[in-house]
């Protein structure tokens, strides 16, 4: 595979994020589509009220424009382009919602379930026709598992999982921007490996929109990304995973995200179970930060823990 490519695509999309931040950060705050923050959380988030959100746009335009110029129109790019923005409208309509319609939780869970399902629907479909293979291989070891048709049901759950737990981390000052580029690194080289150009090409142009939306996302971040860019980051990288054949190793790569989800479900469940929590705050960004640590020492901190996850991935995979 043209490692020129890949360098090109990564170095478009982050240009182009750069490029429309400017544009479109003054277009948000004019249409006053600010942050609500939460009364709960960390008392420092409080200034952050009124911040533009939904910069997401800008992470799935740059990525968008980038990916029709360096990719082949084949059926992995429909499948990538269905999952990350797809998942991202569903993203946009629960942040229209919350800030226009001034609904503090957006769309209803039983709206965002719909939405989900169906996109994820459309994605199986698109894989049955191509014929992608369902077999599933245990990271680190030679144990290929056919799952048959069992794997449809599959790919909706990896879908559903990975949206939420993507858009669990986004909470603090460039936490998903720096930890998403990361995944995206490790799956560039791993689809590089694997030949498969799409998704390859597909990632480096998520690397270049995160780092260039980094510019104005970063402590003090001048815009967040909302669900809109959250949910069409999960979607996006669910589908690399599946189309490269590294499903399980998703797991790996992506642990950052997974630690968070799973203090969510962690608190949720000790506080119905025994009346007790088991963090100040979850997710677990918010834990830290009511300990007493900054912003900027949770964000390296996440993000050299994603780096160890990646690499973990990366030694499994080969």
């Amino acid at each position: 595979m043209d490692i020129k490519v890949i360098l090109l695509s990564i170095g478009a999309s982050f240009l182009l994020a750069v490029l429309l931040g400017p544009l479109f950060i003054p277009l948000l705050r004019r249409l006053k589509f600010g942050q609500q923050i939460r009364s709960d959380g960390p008392q420092s988030h409080l200034k952050k009220k009124g911040t533009p959100t939904m910069g997401g746009i800008i992470i799935m335009l740059a990525t968008l424009l980038a990916f029709l110029k360096f990719s082949d129109k084949t059926a992995e790019f429909w499948v990538l382009l269905i999952a990350s923005l797809g998942f991202g409208l569903i993203g946009f309509l629960d942040d229209y919602i919350k800030i226009v319609f001034k609904r503090s939780l957006g769309l209803t869970a039983k709206q965002k379930l719909i939405g989900q399902f169906l996109f994820a629907v459309i994605i199986c479909f698109l894989l049955y026709q191509m014929n992608h293979s369902t077999i599933v291989n245990i990271p680190g070891t030679s144990i290929d598992l056919e799952f048959g048709w069992f794997y449809y049901p599959f790919v909706i759950i990896m879908l559903f999982a990975t949206t939420n737990a993507v858009n669990f981390t986004d909470g603090v000052d460039g936490l998903l921007a720096g930890t998403g580029a990361v995944a995206f690194g490790a799956f560039t080289l791993l689809a590089m490996h694997a030949s498969e150009h799409e998704s390859a090409v597909f990632s480096a142009a998520m690397i270049g929109a995160l780092l260039g939306f980094l510019v104005f996302n970063a402590h003090p971040a001048k815009v967040f990304m909302g669900d809109t860019g959250s949910l069409g980051i999960g979607g996006g990288m669910a589908a690399v995973a599946i189309l490269t054949k590294t499903e399980f190793l998703l797991v790996i790569i992506g642990g950052v995200f997974v630690i968070e989800m799973l203090s969510v479900i962690l608190q949720v469940g000790s506080f119905k179970l025994r009346g007790k929590r088991i963090f100040k705050m979850s997710p677990i960004h918010h834990h830290f930060e009511l300990s007493g640590w900054n912003e900027w020492r949770v964000v390296i901190t996440f993000w050299a823990v994603g780096i160890l996850f990646a690499a973990a991935g990366l030694l499994l995979g080969r």
